[in-house]
């Protein structure tokens, strides 16, 4: 692995991805592969995660080969998160079945809340795990001097009222927005954006991208349109690669508007492939 980078910090499950169809189990999870993006974009971080010792080898090679830095408390007693993945004939993913595995009750260990002390900036993938211990990392002070994103691409287990509580942590939040352009659930997510003064991107996949631009006081509602791409390979990474480039170019000081210019195009390339990832990703 590569020598750990404090700076920018990446929180989330890694998870078994159990084709169901194809009888495959791959490395996956959010957090996994926005690590393999910013990998690829060459931006500093570490990924704090937990893998089972069932059979850590499935994670760890792939993190060898992508040189991604984790911290040493990367394994525990117990079997790894895992979830199962149908395609359906519209190539979109259906996902069921998550098992939190050594995720249960997940909690950072002192070394790794040193870190988080120590960084400038820590995304979150939201699952209820990860939701749990920001909520608890941000009403103890531990956040309030970093720079906090996170994803909601699987929004359909959300409320206002729960992504409100959770933007209280935040200064930027994404979310993977299934459902209809004009349902009051979009009005609800604006007006947090605007009341808190955070930044809130959704993403519609063809229909474009919503920004509410809530901060230093600003109202910014905007809907930043898509150039439409056929499918050719499937849907199911098409978020992770958006809001990992999205996030590598803003963190790297690039504008709004250029660094949804990225996480556009990211998300489109990605629509080429049957897997998250490229294949070559997995060896």
């Amino acid at each position: 692995m590569m020598a750990v980078a404090t700076d920018t910090l990446l929180l989330g499950p890694a998870s078994l991805d159990r084709y169901v169809d194809e009888g495959t189990v791959l490395p996956g999870g959010g957090a996994l592969n926005m690590a393999y993006h910013w990998s690829r974009a060459a931006l500093p971080f570490t990924l704090l995660t937990r893998i089972g010792d069932d059979d850590p080898a499935v994670f760890t090679s792939f993190l060898r080969r992508h040189g991604i830095a984790v911290t040493p408390d990367l394994v525990a007693p117990g079997a790894s998160s895992s979830i199962d993945i149908t395609i359906g004939t519209d190539r979109q993913p259906h996902m069921d079945r998550f098992v939190e595995g050594v995720w249960t009750g997940f909690r950072l260990t002192p070394a790794e809340e040193a870190m988080v002390a120590a960084a400038r900036r820590l995304h979150v993938v939201l699952v209820a795990p990860a939701e749990g211990e920001l909520h608890r990392l941000g009403d103890t002070g531990h956040l309030a001097h970093l720079e906090v994103a996170g994803d909601f691409l699987s929004f359909r287990r959300w409320t206002v009222e729960r992504f409100d509580a959770a933007m209280a942590h935040r200064t930027t939040g994404v979310v993977g927005w299934p459902g209809d352009v004009d349902d009051p659930v979009l009005a609800g997510l604006r007006a947090v954006a605007f009341a808190r003064r955070r930044l809130v991107v959704v993403t519609l996949g063809e229909r474009g991208v919503r920004v509410f631009d809530g901060r230093g006081g600003r109202a910014d509602d905007r809907l930043v349109p898509v150039q439409a791409v056929p499918v050719r390979g499937t849907t199911v990474g098409c978020g992770d690669a958006f809001i990992a480039a999205f996030l590598a170019a803003s963190w790297r000081g690039a504008a709004l508007d250029r660094a949804l210019d990225d996480a556009r195009a990211a998300g489109a390339a990605a629509t080429a492939w049957r897997l998250p990832l490229p294949d070559a990703a997995y060896g």
